[in-house]
């Protein structure tokens, strides 16, 4: 399961959201059904960042978002956000 979260920072704020993102990936690395969490930054536009994500199944995803540390970075990011995140999910069919 892929999810792809692209969320934009308001204009000044981009460092403060980076660095909430880059505290909670530590704490995401030892949940068990995580399996990629790459936070990526927007070459053409600063203020937006974009997750990569891959879990185990869908109730690893569940369990990610229902983890206190993922719950306080949205306290945390919520006024630094210039709108709402665009998340969507993805089937993997294949790679190498």
């Amino acid at each position: 399961m892929i999810v792809v979260a692209k969320i934009k920072a308001l204009q000044g704020k981009e460092s403060e959201m980076e660095q909430a993102f880059l505290d909670v990936i530590l704490k995401v690395k030892d949940e068990p059904g995580t399996l990629i969490y790459t936070l990526h930054r927007s070459q053409n536009d600063p203020c937006v960042f974009l997750f990569y994500e891959k879990y185990k199944d869908m109730d690893a995803l569940v369990a990610h978002s229902s983890t206190p540390h993922f719950k306080a970075l949205f306290k945390t990011i919520k006024p630094l956000m210039d709108g709402d995140p665009e998340i969507t999910i993805y089937h993997e069919l294949a790679g190498i």
